[in-house]
């Protein structure tokens, strides 16, 4: 998406008690991750140590006026949060703020935003305005002056924003129970489609979004998924017939998880899920390059339990070797090694030894592995195949 032009936006975040910086300051990079995709430039992280949130305002009034003066002389027009905020926090920091070119946004209409942008069918459109809906509609009390400010999204001048300064309590809930009436219609026409591929067996790439699940998508499927490195390319759930070996199958590429993913869009893509609860096999890629690469495998193991798919057979399939970096290990140092300075030979031979986690170590960017890969597959696959086929192993 073109920007006509580029907004600046400062993040916000907070290190509670017994917080690592470390993190938050990983979180911020993702936020500034997530600001991109949506069309901003990242300028500067604000970071505060608290005991609590402080309930009325999220950070200390001192800090508010800090980043009030950097935002004044910098030309900056968002303030992002990386918590979602309440109603209340928002608007008393856009008093404190006190800048009517400044708009002060949580991690959750961010993301929002970004679904906003990428939805490209009716159905998707449907569900990302659902969760939009969902997720002003206890904010109304506050939002008109709020609202008066939004200019529909990062570097355009149109969209949600200025459609919702008209909007009350009782139309929002109106239009919430249209769209969940006519998204009850589609699912069952996707549900009937689902039916009607027989019993095929069925995968589901499942991940962190960004991990390269549309690629890998690509390359086992010989397909054209979009893919880019962005977070959020893939929103509409794609479904391709397979065949390896003579062994045919249906690969499903999902909507990619993310930490913090808002409720509002888990329950609004619960039913684009239901690739993910009725396969057979879910292959989780994971992006093995990224510092936090284990907590992301975390929050995507935690959101499949959320939608009722954490019992799946789970085959793990590590991407991005050709982008693995340890850190270096200073021989001297007091600190013992951490899992930062983990060789990949290190990193295999740890996860390979596990119980119950079959695996694989591949770059889908320069096909390392692929062939494995596509046998694993065509092994897991052709086992469940042979069981709802008996026949077809006969030779006659």
């Amino acid at each position: 998406m073109e920007n006509q032009h580029t907004e600046k936006a400062v993040f916000v975040g907070v290190i509670l008690e017994k917080g690592s910086e470390r993190k938050v300051m990983e979180y911020l990079d993702e936020l500034e991750f997530l600001a991109e995709t949506a069309g901003a430039i990242g300028d500067k992280k604000f970071v505060q140590r608290l005991d609590q949130i402080e309930k009325s305002t999220y950070i200390g009034t001192g800090k508010l006026k800090e980043i009030k003066e950097y935002c004044e002389e910098n030309d900056i027009e968002y303030v992002i949060f990386d918590d979602e905020l309440t109603g209340m926090q928002q608007r008393n920091i856009e008093k404190l703020l006190d800048n009517k070119h400044l708009n002060v946004i949580d991690r959750t209409s961010l993301i929002l935003e970004i679904f906003a942008q990428r939805a490209r069918t009716s159905y998707a459109k449907m569900q990302v305005e659902l969760a939009h809906n969902q997720y002003i509609l206890p904010r109304l009390a506050g939002m008109w002056t709020h609202l008066e400010r939004q200019r529909g999204g990062m570097g355009t001048r149109g969209g949600m924003g200025e459609t919702q300064i008209e909007v009350d309590r009782r139309i929002v809930k109106q239009r919430i129970a249209k769209l969940k009436e006519d998204l009850k219609k589609v699912d069952k026409q996707m549900a009937t489609q689902r039916s009607n591929r027989g019993s095929l067996v069925r995968l589901a790439l499942v991940g962190y979004t960004n991990v390269g699940k549309s690629t890998l998508m690509n390359l086992l499927a010989k397909s054209d998924v979009f893919a880019e490195n962005k977070l959020f390319a893939t929103l509409d759930t794609t479904v391709r017939k397979v065949v390896i070996e003579n062994v045919p199958f249906l690969l499903s590429d999902t909507v990619g998880f993310i930490r913090k993913l808002p409720t509002q869009l888990i329950e609004a893509f619960k039913s684009t899920l239901d690739e993910v609860r009725e396969a057979d096999i879910l292959v989780h890629v994971v992006d093995i390059s990224h510092p936090e690469f284990e907590e992301q495998m975390e929050v995507v193991e935690k959101t499949l339990r959320e939608i009722g798919a954490g019992d799946k057979p789970t085959y793990v399939v590590f991407n991005k070797i050709d982008a693995y970096q340890p850190e270096e290990y200073d021989e001297f140092s007091l600190e013992p090694k951490g899992k930062e300075h983990r060789t990949l030979d290190e990193l295999k031979n740890s996860w390979i030894a596990r119980e119950k986690t079959p695996c694989i170590f591949i770059s889908a960017l320069n096909k390392t592995g692929l062939p494995k890969l596509r046998n694993d597959i065509y092994k897991m696959v052709a086992e469940i195949h042979a069981g709802r086929y008996p026949f077809n192993n006969f030779l006659w």
